[in-house]
């Protein structure tokens, strides 16, 4: 089977969607955010499917007396689990055969905290570098250029705002995608996920696409709203939530074995994330003679209605602001963000922009300094960014979108203290404009 779900994963379905409520750290809801709803996740019954792919969704169930061996690695069943999708392969298969030539090739990642590599002993040991080791490896007279944009604690509404100038600038010819544990909104990270990855799609090297999902340790990850992006589309599609979770639940294996925390992979859980990565690329780099056909455009209709499909981010060197109590700084927390407006003391800061969607980008502390600040757009209080994390597990940097119309206008925006926060700070880290 090449395509639209290889298999239907009857046997673990009950145990997965038990936990599926979704969280997301520190995140609040905009006051306006797409309303349409998020389709219903795959509930095929078994008794609708094929016998073949019954057949092979039984065969992959976790049997509860057999403890998983992390040192004899995956097995055919985990496996079996994980590849959701097998996808159309022509765009991989044209990467591949570009790097079997010598060419220069480029590699990239985006996703969260998992994909940047937090909790690995150490940045060689994540996922993201042993994908780019396998095309290293494999193909030795290539030049591999590697970019890794897993940036912690953000979502793909940020992901589809930043992916123009952190990954698609390097021209990628094969991208994985990570971002099923920091997506927590069924309906507006559907829209942004969807933007994201057509905008990689619709890239002008065509590169390849791979979609990843993650877990937390009580099974929580938006994958059954992101695989409906990848059915679209046909892509790739590569569960590491359904490898080790069933396990989990099983008890067949300690979570702790492959986390030091209810998140984060350890160097064990990355290297079940490499295991069947590579093991997916083997398949189609052992097939890659039969794979004749060239890379086209993509020209596929959207899933959801694109909303972001013109996302980009702004900083004060692209905006002029008046500002009152507010300064532009260098940098904040990340290096990948310049040019921020920072108060600490209360103050204001008006800027015109031509948007038809906007959100901002606002640094989350746990000192205490930070407050609650206003957005006011054309005079209309739309928002609260509430920057104060005290207690927290550390500083991060928090998206909400305060804007979301139909049409493209030129509007005021003013970010103000809220009442009781006019002597507390705020670091806007960058405006989010579509």
């Amino acid at each position: 089977m090449s395509g639209k779900f290889k298999r239907t994963a009857a046997a673990i379905a009950a145990v997965i969607m038990c936990c599926s409520a979704l969280s997301g750290c520190g995140k609040e809801q905009s006051e306006e955010t797409p309303t349409e709803s998020v389709s219903a996740a795959d509930t095929t019954a078994a008794g609708d499917v094929s016998a073949e792919v019954t057949e092979a969704a039984e065969s992959s169930e976790v049997d509860p007396s057999v403890p998983v061996n992390l040192e004899e690695g995956v097995t055919d069943k985990m496996y079996s689990r994980a590849i959701m999708n097998e996808g159309i392969v022509t765009r991989l298969a044209a990467a591949m055969k570009k790097a079997q030539n010598g060419e220069e090739i480029t590699v990239g990642v985006i996703g969260g905290s998992i994909t940047q590599g937090s909790l690995a002993s150490s940045p060689a040991n994540c996922y993201a570098s042993k994908f780019n080791d396998w095309w290293v490896n494999k193909f030795p007279n290539a030049k591999v250029n590697f970019v890794n944009a897993g940036i912690g604690g953000t979502n793909s509404y940020l992901g589809v705002h930043r992916v123009d100038d952190q990954l698609l600038a390097y021209d990628p010819d094969v991208v994985i995608v990570e971002f099923s544990v920091n997506d927590g909104d069924k309906v507006m990270n559907r829209y942004s996920y969807d933007s994201l990855v057509r905008k990689i799609l619709g890239h002008s090297t065509n590169p390849a696409v791979m979609l990843l999902f993650t877990t937390m340790e009580d099974g929580t990850s938006l994958q059954d709203v992101h695989k409906e992006i990848g059915e679209a589309y046909d892509l790739p599609m590569i569960s590491y939530h359904d490898v080790v979770y069933p396990e989990v639940a099983a008890g067949t294996l300690a979570w702790k074995d492959i986390s030091p925390d209810n998140i984060h992979p350890n160097d064990a859980g990355h290297d079940i994330i490499n295991q069947i990565v590579s093991r997916y690329l083997d398949s189609v780099y052992d097939k890659l003679d039969s794979i004749t056909d060239e890379p086209a455009a993509f020209t596929d209709a959207a899933l959801t209605a694109d909303y972001y499909a013109n996302a980009k981010m702004l900083s004060a060197a692209d905006i002029t602001a008046d500002m009152n109590g507010f300064e532009v700084v260098e940098k904040t927390l990340y290096d990948q963000f310049h040019n921020n407006w920072k108060t600490e003391a209360g103050g204001s800061m008006t800027f015109d922009v031509e948007c038809q969607n906007m959100g901002v980008f606002f640094l989350c502390t746990t000192d205490g300094k930070s407050g609650k600040f206003e957005v006011y757009i054309d005079g209309e209080r739309k928002g609260t960014l509430n920057a104060d994390f005290s207690g927290g597990w550390g500083n991060y940097g928090n998206t909400q979108q305060v804007l979301f119309s139909k049409e493209t206008a030129k509007h005021t925006v003013e970010i103000k203290p809220a009442e009781g926060s006019e002597d507390k700070g705020i670091t806007i880290l960058g405006i989010m404009a579509s």
